[in-house]
């Protein structure tokens, strides 16, 4: 819950700030997309565009955030060696020898 905290504030926070400097130089009725004027009002843009702002933001902060492990976090084995998942580096493979 904590990462979830980590990456969805800072990505908030950045696309307020985001929103209102896009939305103070661009009028978002005057927006089109590939030659296509967009048929909302300013309210529906509005929303649009700071929930489109804060998924990227979001994305940003979610790469940060997966980025940042430490080796040891990445290939952490804490159970003991028989109960280790199958791509654990320190498992102890028993079953696979053949004398």
């Amino acid at each position: 819950m904590q990462r979830v905290i980590w990456v969805l504030w800072p990505s908030f926070l950045m696309a307020i700030a985001v929103t209102g400097v896009y939305f103070s130089l661009f009028d978002p009725v005057d927006l089109t997309i590939f030659g296509v004027e967009i048929p909302a009002d300013r309210k529906a843009a509005y929303t649009i565009g700071f929930f489109a702002f804060w998924l990227m933001a979001a994305c940003s902060s979610a790469l940060t955030c997966f980025l940042r492990r430490s080796p040891f976090e990445v290939n952490r084995c804490t159970l003991e060696p028989t109960e280790r998942p199958v791509g654990c580096p320190k498992r102890e493979e028993t079953d696979t020898c053949c004398d």
